[in-house]
């Protein structure tokens, strides 16, 4: 999280019994509240796979003290939406909600659940097979310079005046050192680019942190077709989940994007939940 370490006041926790990391908290804080990282998409309390009901309280306990002790009155935290929680996540949130912590909000997350049959809209299945003879060429590439500079800003930037959360260089450094994680996709015909996508890959999980397309690449639906070809091949792979991202804005009445909600369960997404919770240290 370094990359970004001059946009917050980091307050990341460590805790241990005895020598050994029994669990961590990503965060940063504001005035008297620690928050779950706003660096990072998910939060909340990761501990050890190996750890019991009644450690798991013990490290919470541990951790709730110190932060009083350091003058803190609020934690928020983000718990990880459900699809990626373990038995041992609930553990943790029934730990850390008792009658001095409320739910504040939840944000709205779309993925795709492969043990499930696909979903995707026969509309959007017919435009795919008509597009597969057009030519459309569907690229790994090893940089970003191109989507970035040629798609993913200016897109952004003539639609939603906003700039992407990553600059070339942090994805870039994000890259080298993720190199098997972060990876990208563009679409092209007749060698131009029309869009693309940036994948995270955290294992049974996959999660398309951007998509952006050029106007003619709109025209041409190749956005569409690249995702539904990647949401075929992560399939093919034994990946369990194929994740699109929120779709929370609060430029909209209804606080997320309805637009981009349809298109997502379109393409074969489901709706979960991520939970934000306030806990009151005095």
């Amino acid at each position: 999280m370094d990359y970004h370490s001059d946009r917050f006041v980091d307050f990341s926790l460590m805790v241990k019994k005895e020598n050994d990391i029994v669990a961590v908290l990503p965060a940063n804080k504001s005035t008297d509240e620690l928050i779950s990282h706003q660096g990072l998409t998910y939060g909340g309390l990761i501990t050890r796979k190996d750890l019991d009901v009644e450690s798991i309280k013990a490290v919470v306990n541990a951790l709730l003290t110190f932060l009083k002790d350091a003058g803190f009155k609020f934690i928020e935290i983000r718990e990880l939406p459900t699809f990626y929680q373990c038995d041992l996540s609930h553990y943790v949130l029934n730990a850390l909600i008792d009658d001095t912590a409320t739910i504040i909000g939840a944000n709205k997350v779309l993925a795709i659940d492969y043990n499930k049959p696909l979903s995707i809209h026969k509309t959007k299945l017919k435009h795919y097979r008509k597009n597969k003879d057009k030519g459309f060429e569907i690229k790994e590439e090893d940089n970003f310079d191109e989507f970035w500079n040629q798609v993913l800003v200016p897109r952004l930037k003539d639609r939603h005046n906003t700039k992407p959360v990553h600059t070339l260089q942090e994805i870039s450094l994000l890259k080298s050192r993720f190199n098997n994680q972060i990876k990208q996709f563009n679409i092209y015909l007749k060698g131009e680019i029309l869009a693309g996508i940036t994948i995270f890959d955290k294992g049974q999980i996959v999660k398309s942190q951007y998509g952006a397309t050029t106007a003619l690449g709109e025209t041409e639906r190749a956005l569409e077709y690249l995702f539904i070809d990647l949401i075929h091949k992560y399939k093919a792979e034994g990946k369990s989940f194929f994740s699109m991202g929120t779709i929370m804005d609060k430029s909209y009445p209804e606080g997320y994007n309805i637009g981009l909600m349809r298109q997502k369960i379109e393409l074969g997404c489901n709706e979960y939940k991520q939970n934000i919770l306030r806990i009151f240290l005095v």
